[in-house]
């Protein structure tokens, strides 16, 4: 029964050869498409945390902005730091950090053109915005909790010829 498991999900994972070892999806023969996605989540701060960023009194500097340009770069990068993913030419990637009543919340969108999609840039872009916000307020906030973070949409269109 455990190999007849096993059997089944190396079909359906698309990230193991034949054998179950790792290997990078071949999307040579995929249509090359416009692509977008978007990723959202949170980080749940103490009061006086969220007062401390809105007053500008965070030591560390602005960590609204500081966030959402981690979160950029990060979406540039995602190839570098996810073995399987392919590298993308991004041409476009936004991330936007707020402050809400309960913390911090982060939502990314990232566009390309490409052959395979953007799900991973948009989901990297609002994790590692929410660990900067997350590094900049340690000193001042023991009890920080990162949250949701999801894809909430991705889309593809075919390009005009």
């Amino acid at each position: 029964m455990v190999q007849l498991y096993q059997e089944d999900l190396l079909t359906k994972l698309t990230h193991l050869d034949s054998e179950g070892r790792p290997t990078m999806v071949d999307v040579t023969a995929k249509e090359i498409v416009h692509r977008v996605a978007r990723a959202t989540g949170s980080i749940r701060l103490q009061p006086q945390t969220i007062a401390l960023i809105e007053s500008g009194g965070v030591k560390k500097g602005n960590v609204l902005t500081t966030a959402e340009l981690a979160g950029i770069q990060a979406a540039k990068r995602t190839g570098d730091l996810i073995p399987l993913c392919h590298p993308l030419p991004l041409s476009h990637v936004e991330v936007r950090a707020e402050l809400t009543t309960d913390g911090v919340m982060v939502n990314s969108s990232v566009t390309c053109v490409a052959r395979t999609g953007v799900e991973m840039e948009a989901l990297t872009a609002v994790q590692l915005a929410l660990l900067t916000v997350y590094d900049m307020c340690k000193a001042v906030d023991k009890t920080m909790v990162m949250e949701g973070v999801q894809l909430v949409e991705k889309k593809k269109t075919p390009l005009e010829k």
